[in-house]
């Protein structure tokens, strides 16, 4: 294919976001990854007892291993953000609670405006293989399963997020376990090649919950003793799982290019194949289908496989797996390749652990993080080669320290694979993105410019500010980039939200201020007719009107990245939510209901307690005053008022 061929298929990563065991989001992953950090650990308490399963001989009901990779707080949650009362929070899957978070946190990354995605044909694609908390909540017996247990079948989990989004394309959940997200990455691009969708999310979530799979793997002998994966390595026994939430938001290339988009890496070619009958058995692995999906995904991205220069391997620390991959990768990837050049194949797994059906999307996020800063990170745990690859015949190399991608008058390649024990195998190709135009002429010094921030709660907005005056300070990232391109990406790729802030100022530095609550600095003289119409657009915006960004700004600026939205999170969890109802009836159903801030006029469906919420009230009223709610009396309360009117007369009767 001729590159204009290639260029019209392709795909652009224009953002992303990940919550990963030690890693909040990319730039911190990739901090994790240039240091060789092990963010694996002990399991946590609140996940399950591990002492008291921990054996280290197999046997009935126990588990090999301590440790796994686990994502902080996976119990935090903005309910307010997302319109959802304590009780919805509660009873939500945190795999749903975390990836709309993480969603939204991409979408910023990307610059595109959620409100403006609302209703047009965007695309959800998932790959997820658990449901933890929902089969957490069937074991606590049938007397524990309501009608909210709905919201948490796995089918629901993109389903949610493109009802938050209002997102009316294509929302699939893609389970083929270990290889899910991946394969989700591969349906996203064909959904986009298609024009079915303009816009896709491709994601993969994982939340290890309960110790049930690392039972039977132990069973199985298949996990990791010590909690680590080492790929490649003679020492490797076995699968450390481990969570992950990871999204990347994909848009065709020349619609990317000509949106002004930030493109991070462009997937030029993916493929995914079943091994079918190439195996004895449908759980062990087949080189004949691994080595097939690897020819297909690079005829699709129109590139020899001896030109790729780096691979994110599968590589899941398996006695078994390994060498097999490495044998497949050799074989295609090495064929026609100069001994000079070895390919480099690593492992996020080594890092943090194996994500199962988030496992890809974690690989792909890290390669794309390769192809930005031109380096491969050590694949960590690599001390030994294992005997079972011929390495002196195949040209591979597993970095043990940092590598710089070489420089070959091209952009850098890179592939990333998967594989499922459904026998999916899935692999993407990507390159590095072409280099930026150089930025336009600079302003001259001293011309002033606006920017507003704003978010869904005050303190939300004070952190916000916070943020921006680090970011706009000396040593923060917004210092590498133009004042007027900051101020442009504010206004015109952020959604703006109902608590708003608005400053003025000719640099870095008196933005910053300004945001600290300085007073205004004098204009130059010839900026102060410009220095007064912005303070007019600053009043404008900070009392809710619509304003004409154009207009302020003039030519388009280019988009760069801002500070993230500053998540303002309350720990959701069952048994831990509901506080002593005997104090106050009406402030404990609407801290537990309510979705949206109110007063007494505020009508109950105004608030989101609408008829399912009305019945789940009862049910745990009655519990608490011995079954004396009427249910059609409640029912017939319409405000906030009127609420607690009633549960004051409730009250008063009960003493």
């Amino acid at each position: 294919m001729s590159r204009s061929d290639v260029d019209a298929r392709s795909v652009a990563v224009i953002g992303m976001a990940c919550r990963l065991p030690g890693a909040s989001g990319a730039d911190e992953l990739w901090e994790l990854l240039r240091n060789g950090i092990d963010a694996t650990s002990v399991t946590p308490p609140e996940r399950y007892d591990v002492d008291a399963l921990y054996s280290p001989e197999p046997g009935p009901g126990r588990i090999g291993s301590r440790r796994a990779g686990y994502v902080d707080q996976v119990a935090e949650f903005d309910a307010e953000f997302f319109g959802m009362s304590a009780t919805e929070a509660v009873e939500l899957d945190p795999q749903q609670r975390l990836l709309l978070m993480t969603a939204w946190d991409a979408l910023e990354d990307a610059g595109q405006r959620p409100d403006f995605l609302a209703g047009s044909r965007a695309g959800v694609f998932v790959g997820n293989a658990r449901a933890d908390y929902l089969e957490l909540t069937f074991r606590q017996g049938l007397e524990a399963v309501t009608a909210s247990q709905f919201n948490n079948f796995r089918s629901l989990i993109p389903a949610r997020l493109s009802h938050v989004l209002d997102f009316r394309g294509p929302c699939e959940l893609v389970d083929t376990a270990c290889s899910s997200s991946l394969v989700a990455v591969h349906r996203a691009v064909q959904s986009l090649r298609a024009r079915e969708s303009r816009l896709t999310l491709a994601a993969g979530v994982n939340l290890k919950l309960r110790p049930d799979e690392g039972v039977m793997m132990t069973q199985a002998g298949t996990l990791a003793a010590d909690g680590r994966s080492r790929f490649g390595d003679a020492s490797a026994d076995g699968h450390a799982p481990s969570d992950a939430v990871a999204v990347v938001v994909l848009k065709p290339l020349a619609d990317a290019l000509a949106d002004g988009d930030r493109v991070r890496a462009v997937i030029q070619g993916s493929a995914v194949g079943n091994d079918g009958r190439t195996s004895d058995s449908v759980l062990n692995p087949s080189l004949t289908g691994q080595i097939e999906v690897l020819r297909w995904a690079y005829e699709d991205a129109g590139v020899r496989p001896s030109d790729v220069d780096y691979v994110e391997a599968h590589g899941a620390g398996s006695p078994a797996l390994d060498p097999l991959e490495l044998r497949a990768l050799g074989q295609v990837l090495g064929e026609g390749r100069p001994a000079d050049r070895p390919l480099l194949v690593g492992s996020v797994k080594t890092n943090i652990g194996h994500a199962e059906a988030a496992g890809g999307l974690a690989g792909l996020i890290k390669t794309v993080l390769c192809l930005e800063h031109g380096q491969v990170p050590a694949s960590l745990h690599f001390e030994t080669p294992t005997p079972q690859v011929a390495w002196d015949e195949l040209p591979l190399t597993v970095p043990e320290k940092m590598h710089d991608l070489p420089d070959l008058g091209r952009p850098s390649l890179a592939g990333v694979s998967g594989q499922g024990s459904s026998a999916l195998n899935a692999h993407v190709v990507i390159r590095q993105a072409d280099p930026v135009d150089a930025a336009p002429e600079p302003a001259p010094s001293g011309t002033p410019y606006v920017l507003v921030l704003s978010a869904r709660s005050p303190a939300a907005l004070d952190a916000l500010a916070h943020s921006y005056t680090e970011y706009l300070g000396p040593d923060g990232p917004g210092a590498a980039h133009p004042l007027r391109d900051i101020c442009f990406s504010a206004a015109v790729r952020r959604q703006h939200h109902a608590h708003r802030r608005a400053v003025v100022g000719a640099s870095h530095e008196e933005l910053a201020a300004a945001l600290r609550g300085a007073a205004s600095p004098k204009l130059k003289r010839e900026w102060k007719e410009r220095g007064l119409l912005l303070a007019a657009v600053a009043d404008r915006y900070r009392e809710g009107q619509l304003v004409d960004w154009e207009e302020v700004f003039g030519r388009p600026g280019r988009f760069v990245p801002l500070p993230r939205y500053p998540w303002q999170t309350r720990r959701y969890w069952p048994g831990e939510e509901q506080g002593d109802s005997r104090g106050d009836l009406a402030a404990w159903v609407l801290r537990e209901h309510a979705r949206t801030r109110f007063d007494d006029g505020s009508t109950l469906t105004e608030i989101g307690i609408d008829s399912l919420a009305r019945l789940r009230i009862v049910v745990e009223l009655n519990k608490r005053s011995g079954g004396d709610i009427d249910p059609e009396e409640f029912g017939r309360l319409r405000t906030v008022g009127e609420l607690r009117q009633w549960t004051r007369t409730l009250e008063a009767t009960a003493r």
